[in-house]
């Protein structure tokens, strides 16, 4: 949510330059705990609020108060060399659990795999884990990533590192994604079919790994706070969505 976050905070200082916004990265957990705390107005999160930390912050006398403020693809990414160009994802499942380790195991040449993803306190990487690692089975919380899985700080970090090796294999938001990396297409079972990450295929129901973004406040927001998140989710602030290559939740944009 960083980029879209500091886009928006950005463009909104412009046309109020009355209104000051500070804009901190370090992970969706990162934020919710700074917005349980009162260190911060506004927490976005690329996943939702967990029933712990509801309850935590029922604890503490806050009501976390939900937007949804756009949506997202995650990319399966892997260098442009890899002949591999689609996978299901019960085969990402498999890659991911260490089940599958070679690349001729999935069409590939004989290589190793490199497993990448972010670190644990990232939304992103929550997501990952939830839906496609354990393929949105909530009851399976014994299936966990590889402990081959190399964990990076930042989605620019997983990008940068399939760019320079043939071996690897990352995810990253829609938004992170370079022409430098190769997409691959994603389906539901080996017969297809296959899908690539774009607006069109998310706003469709079609790409298998696409989920909503949001931004959470301690109970309803008012003020100069209620006029900013109005202001998100009109068509101006949607527009910056789809320039960073995120999926607007406005039709028509």
């Amino acid at each position: 949510m960083v980029n879209l976050a500091l886009a928006w905070a950005e463009r909104y200082q412009e046309i109020h330059p009355e209104v000051r916004l500070s804009v901190t990265g370090g992970g969706s957990g990162t934020g919710i705990a700074a917005l349980l705390n009162g260190t911060v107005d506004l927490a976005n999160a690329s996943r939702r609020i967990k029933p712990e930390e509801v309850a935590e912050a029922e604890k503490q006398g806050v009501r976390p108060t939900e937007f949804v403020v756009a949506r997202d693809a995650i990319a399966v990414i892997v260098h442009p060399d890899n002949p591999v160009d689609h996978l299901t994802l019960q085969q990402i499942s498999d890659i991911y659990q260490g089940k599958i380790t070679n690349w001729r195991e999935v069409g590939g040449e004989d290589r190793p795999i490199v497993l990448l993803s972010r670190e644990t306190n990232s939304g992103t990487h929550v997501y990952f884990l939830e839906e496609v690692v354990r393929l949105g089975n909530a009851k399976a919380t014994d299936i966990l990533f590889s402990p081959e899985t190399l964990l990076m700080p930042s989605s620019e970090g997983i990008t940068a590192e399939v760019r320079q090796n043939p071996n690897a294999i990352g995810y990253d938001g829609l938004g992170y994604v370079t022409p430098e990396v190769k997409t691959l297409a994603i389906g539901f079972s080996p017969e297809g079919p296959f899908y690539q990450p774009s607006i069109e295929t998310v706003n469709r129901g079609e790409y298998p790994i696409a989920r909503d973004l949001y931004m959470y406040t301690a109970g309803e927001p008012e003020g100069a706070l209620k006029a900013y998140l109005a202001w998100i989710l009109s068509p101006e602030a949607q527009a910056i969505v789809k320039e960073l290559g995120f999926v607007p939740i406005i039709s028509g944009n």
